[in-house]
């Protein structure tokens, strides 16, 4: 099998807007790329051109976006696409973090392709994009066990040893960060998920 590398351009991160979304399981994905951009000393500014949050970080020489949507859920594809069609980034030069229902808290796993596994924000992504074939960071969630309480179960906070699990799965994380920076995708993975 070959070795899953890929040079990631734009990292982005996948939540509500506002307040009162801040602490909820859907924002697990601003949880993440706000703990990557403190690690490594980046800071957002609003954009409207994209209608998002943007960062820069620096790796290996060469400048990595960093963007929060600001868009709900539902419509965050339209700023990822915006921002990749101006860069000239490529789906696969792309990384998307984002709360995952078929994961439990505690377990965070990076993939590239797949479908959207029901997430809004995903779906959103995909269709502007035209593409899966982004990575992904998938945040483990957990799943309220009857699909009719997925909606409420996402929009609120997690019990604190369910944030506690995710919390931890996320400074896990952040530690193969600079392998994924690097482009050593399939290292991250192993070490990740091992």
């Amino acid at each position: 099998m070959p070795a899953l590398t890929a040079e990631i351009r734009l990292i982005v991160g996948l939540g509500n807007p506002g307040a009162d979304y801040v602490d909820t399981r859907h924002n697990a994905g601003f949880w993440m790329i706000d703990l990557l951009a403190e690690d490594r000393a980046a800071s957002f500014r609003f954009d409207k051109r994209y209608n998002a949050d943007l960062g820069k970080l620096a790796a290996n020489g060469r400048d990595i976006y960093l963007q929060k949507p600001l868009a709900y859920m539902n419509r965050s594809g339209q700023s990822v696409a915006a921002l990749a069609r101006y860069f000239k980034i490529e789906p696969g030069e792309i990384l998307v973090m984002h709360d995952e229902l078929d994961l439990p808290p505690g377990t965070n796993r990076i993939k590239q392709g797949g479908g959207h596994g029901g997430h809004n924000g995903l779906r959103d992504v995909i269709s502007h994009l035209g593409s899966r074939e982004f990575f992904r960071v998938r945040i483990g969630i957990g799943h309220p066990g009857d699909s009719s309480q997925v909606t409420n179960y996402v929009l609120h906070k997690p019990s604190a040893a369910d944030l506690g699990a995710i919390e931890a799965a996320n400074r896990d994380t952040l530690a193969v960060m600079p392998l994924v920076l690097e482009g050593r995708i399939d290292k991250a993975m192993q070490a990740l998920h091992t």
